[in-house]
């Protein structure tokens, strides 16, 4: 198969409709938030499929996920932790929450342990395992896909007990389970859109948290006591707005000092402002719903949301005017499922078909590497957003988002480096080669109309 990076050599030839910009100036110098990474998650057996899929078209699919070469260089997967009685580690109820229960180890964990050991062979080293509920029957519903509350937090109280302390442990024993398995789970999750009520797995809170406030320092302890090197996130809410509310209540009960990540989707509102948070923040799923269309390999046409210009301008907003430190779409790799929008990777044939949002998130992840940090800028490209991080070897890179429909003429200063090359995506090419003017420090590039340009100084 041709790779779907396949270089265009040489220069494009373009006809810019060049609008007067001031030029742009990297202060490197100047630094503001960390990046940890990109990434996605095989959850709810995507990860087992992925495991069964064909030799040559796994790898294929593994190489343009994970790849800092040849793909999208994907640094960070998202696992669930399963809570229904066929899949979980602790099917059945021990009784009461102080009775030692009986933990099952499979080994396979729905494919996700196959699909982390294949995540760390390419060098992903942050793993985010994420519970949607906790077992039924530490729940007020009794039942896991039901709606409910975690047994013995503020305002539930069960017959059975307060499970707050067994849940945690529960937590801590997956983490554990891993580990036996040469693998360390570096983020740990116990809420997945609380504010959601669904057919399936899941687990509430309050719209002041306190629920997750009353748990995090039980969660926090436990995972000290078994020596664990692990970070604690909330909330997952379905939005922004939602994870804004939950997040200013967080801070307001000191709970800062037990998280490690602030974590929100992406569905109800988009990642446009900063939390009010001095944690990390990462969106930690975002996708189509059904009703705006399905898997396309198309970049731009109509600016619908399944499409990859739509995606570059959404992660270009939540790195620049949000703050974020992470972006995760939900699903990477998928067969035979275009009716749907929300994994990045889908089969034609017997060969792997990347989405054009795969290719909006690939002109960021395999160019900004985890430990990079975005830096100041001075200057501006009319109708295009730009970003600048510097990496942790000390190149660095400009990512510059057009979403207007004329070309732009970008004027760079990126003081103290000696080299540039550019890469463009657009409906014509995909991550491609193309061509700067100047040399040195000080270079011009062009911006295409509907593109993203990303360009690396050494």
């Amino acid at each position: 198969m041709k790779s779907a990076f396949s270089p265009i050599l040489g220069l494009l030839a373009l006809d810019v409709a060049a609008i007067t910009a001031s030029p742009v100036t990297v202060n490197i110098s100047s630094k503001l938030q960390e990046v940890d990474g990109f990434g996605f998650s095989q959850a709810f057996v995507r990860a087992a499929e992925f495991q069964a899929a064909d030799s040559v078209l796994q790898k294929k699919a593994l190489d343009l996920l994970f790849s800092k070469d040849q793909g999208a260089g994907f640094s960070i997967i998202r696992n669930w932790i399963p809570s229904s009685s066929n899949f979980t580690i602790l099917p059945e109820s021990p009784g009461s929450p102080s009775t030692t229960p009986t933990y099952r180890w499979d080994r396979w964990d729905e494919g996700q342990l196959w699909f982390t050991k294949q995540a760390a062979s390419y060098g992903v080293e942050k793993v985010y395992a994420d519970a949607w509920s906790a077992p039924g029957f530490m729940k007020t519903s009794g039942r896991e896909a039901l709606p409910g509350y975690l047994c013995g937090t503020p305002g539930h109280d069960c017959e059975s007990g307060d499970w707050r302390q067994a849940y945690a442990n529960y937590l801590v024993q997956y983490v554990k389970f891993y580990q036996q398995e040469g693998l360390d789970v570096t983020h740990l999750g116990f809420l997945n859109e609380p504010d959601f009520k669904p057919d399936y797995s899941q687990m509430q809170i309050s719209p002041n948290a306190s629920e997750a406030i009353s748990f995090i320092p039980i969660l926090r302890q436990t995972i000290d006591d078994a020596r664990l090197n692990l970070s604690i996130t909330c909330c997952d809410a379905t939005g922004w707005k939602k994870q804004s509310g939950f997040t200013d209540a967080l801070v307001a009960a000191d709970m800062q000092k037990d998280l490690g990540i602030i974590t929100s989707h992406t569905y109800s509102s988009d990642a446009t402002y900063p939390l009010n948070t001095s944690l990390h923040v990462w969106v930690t799923e975002a996708g189509v719903p059904r009703s705006a269309g399905g898997f396309v390999p198309t970049w731009y046409n109509t600016g619908a949301l399944n499409e990859g210009l739509t995606w570059a301008s959404k992660i270009a907003t939540a790195f620049v005017d949000a703050n974020l430190n992470a972006y995760l779409y939900w699903e990477g790799f998928e067969i035979n499922a275009q009716e749907s929008a929300s994994h990045l990777i889908d089969t034609l044939g017997d060969e792997v078909l990347p989405s054009g949002v795969f290719y909006a998130f690939s002109m960021w992840s395999r160019f900004i590497r985890p430990g990079a940090h975005r830096v100041a800028t001075t200057g501006s490209v009319p109708n295009v957003v730009t970003a600048a991080f510097e990496n942790t070897d000390r190149s660095v890179i400009i990512v510059f988002t057009n979403s207007g429909s004329s070309s732009q003429s970008a004027q760079l200063l990126v003081p103290g480096r000696s080299s540039a090359h550019a890469w463009l995506t657009d409906n014509s090419h995909k991550v491609a080669r193309t061509s700067v003017k100047g040399s040195g420090s000080s270079i011009e590039v062009i911006i295409p109309a509907h593109s993203v340009v990303t360009v690396k100084f050494d």
